[in-house]
């Protein structure tokens, strides 16, 4: 270990004993760091200017550890694809430690790919260069999108191949998280019958993660509520930007509402709500209309490990648990319509008549009806329609939204709804300033910039197959920034040729 700037408080191997597996990260022969996120480390608190390239290399390939760090292998287990699987933990991660960032908030240090751990299930405990740097560019796209995730801290080379069928470049990602606590951990004391870890492991995620709930008389119901509600926010957010997770696994939903495991996610181009992308995906499981109710499943499986602790009596247990899990239905389509109200140019509704709810509701329908009907780019429509609202909410909403949408008199009649929405707010006809604030607040609810797939592949085999970083780094300079009009980016707006979306799949990486 060496000094750093990390100054860790480790209250998971503190708080936790038995609850994972200490271990050592495997040294990498030649490591080289490709990428450190500077704004994210700052905001962590951490002061690396001591340290020169070298010994950044060595730190972020996990080399030489810092000060304080204690390595661990966390332990749980997950319904994949849905079957349960009793034992999966961290086969190739390691959470390092927590750091208090700026804002006091604890914060995970962990490397993924840096070898086997106990629970590696056979796997070499590696990652290769490309799906690591696909984390990075998925994770700051999101992060600049407002949507809760983990991020990607630092990328390092490993100076060794690992075997995906070809042999490809190694790499060690580090991520930050607020924490690692999945639905899956709970699952694997659950299973065990082991009722006292759950209760412990509940305790410290109400205490990191819900610490307003600790004066409440039914504490664990309201940390499974207020679970529910943060999946149902996180899942409003992804279906707003087009976003397919891919692999929603018990093991893959965070207990404190991030987007984690960038594995075979991608973006929609085309509106399908049948959209699937991952490899593994062959039934369409995880499809993107099917993420909210998958979501709900995996809050079920959160709620049935909590069961004992919700009441003596057991079917009051399980009739608590089951309105906690139902009440996702409701918190959902309220995160929904707030998405689909910001989008659509509507001013928040605190406390709209539910005719008023359900009057938006079918207007955002009906327009995702006209998108699905003409397949049309669902961030390019979007983009467009506020375009639209710039130019007064014309009727024929602009040259560029009625190429995408050719049903010209479907387009007309849905436009004259919107504007007479948008009127309404005014109480008449609106002059053009109130329009074009109005656009003004769409552009920064609908981004210009989402990782396309093309883009995205085009940055990771340049720098996997020619080790050139340049492609990579314009994309997330662009990511950072996606709901600007910098002519400079323009290329990453554009979707891709309808054959590469045809044919695109996306993998887990492993």
């Amino acid at each position: 270990m060496f000094k750093s700037g990390f100054t860790f408080d480790n209250s998971y191997a503190r708080d936790l004993p038995g609850f994972y597996v200490p271990w050592q990260p495997q040294p990498a022969p030649a490591p080289r760091l490709l990428f450190l996120n500077a704004a994210l480390a700052e905001e962590l608190g951490l002061d690396l200017a001591s340290l020169d390239a070298g010994q950044l290399a060595d730190l972020f390939a996990g080399n030489a550890l810092p000060d304080g760090a204690e390595p661990i292998a966390q332990a749980y287990a997950g319904h994949q694809f849905g079957g349960f699987s009793p034992q999966l933990g961290d086969g190739r991660a390691l959470l390092i430690g927590e750091v208090l960032d700026r804002h006091g908030a604890r914060r995970d240090i962990a490397f993924k790919g840096s070898g086997p751990t106990p629970f590696a299930r056979r796997g070499d405990g590696k990652a290769a260069l490309g799906p690591m740097l696909r984390e990075v560019l998925i994770g700051e796209a999101m992060h600049a999108l407002g949507i809760p995730t983990t991020r990607a801290l630092a990328v390092a080379g490993t100076g060794e191949a690992v075997a995906r069928g070809a042999p490809l470049p190694g790499a060690v990602l580090t991520r930050v998280a607020a924490s690692h606590l999945r639905v899956g951990t709970f699952q694997f004391f659950a299973a065990r019958g082991d009722h006292d870890r759950v209760r412990q492991l509940a305790d410290y995620a109400i205490a990191r993660h819900y610490p307003d709930l600790a004066s409440g008389t039914a504490l664990y119901l309201d940390f499974l509520r207020a679970v529910v509600r943060r999946q149902a926010e996180l899942v409003a957010c992804w279906m707003g930007v087009g976003f397919i997770h891919g692999v929603m696994n018990t093991d893959n939903m965070s207990i404190p509402g991030e987007t984690i495991d960038y594995g075979p996610c991608a973006f929609m181009e085309a509106y399908d709500p049948g959209t699937v992308f991952s490899s593994i995906d062959e039934y369409g499981r995880y499809a993107y209309a099917n993420q909210p109710a998958i979501a709900q499943w995996n809050l079920a499986r959160l709620a049935e490990t909590l069961v004992p602790l919700l009441a003596e009596d057991g079917g009051e247990a399980v009739a608590l648990a089951t309105g906690a899990v139902d009440g996702f239905v409701a918190d959902y389509q309220a995160c929904w319509l707030a998405t689909m109200r910001a989008k659509l140019g509507l001013a928040a509704v605190g406390n709209s008549t539910e005719d008023e709810a359900a009057a938006d509701v079918a207007l955002a329908a009906d327009w995702l009806a006209l998108l699905q009907a003409a397949r049309a780019d669902f961030t390019l429509a979007w983009r467009h329609l506020a375009d639209a609202a710039g130019a007064g909410g014309v009727a024929a909403g602009g040259t560029a939204l009625a190429a995408l949408l050719p049903d010209q008199s479907a387009l007309a009649a849905w436009l004259a709804r919107w504007r007479a929405r948008c009127a309404a707010e005014e109480g008449g006809d609106a002059p053009a300033a109130a329009w074009a604030a109005r656009a003004a607040r769409m552009r920064r609810a609908n981004p210009r910039i989402i990782p396309r797939n093309h883009r995205v592949e085009e940055a990771l085999a340049a720098a996997s197959d020619r080790g050139d970083l340049a492609p990579f780094e314009a994309l997330l300079a662009a990511l950072r920034r996606p709901y600007d009009e910098r002519p400079e980016d323009a290329r990453y707006a554009e979707p891709a040729a309808a054959g590469f979306t045809a044919s695109y799949q996306t993998f887990c990486g492993t």
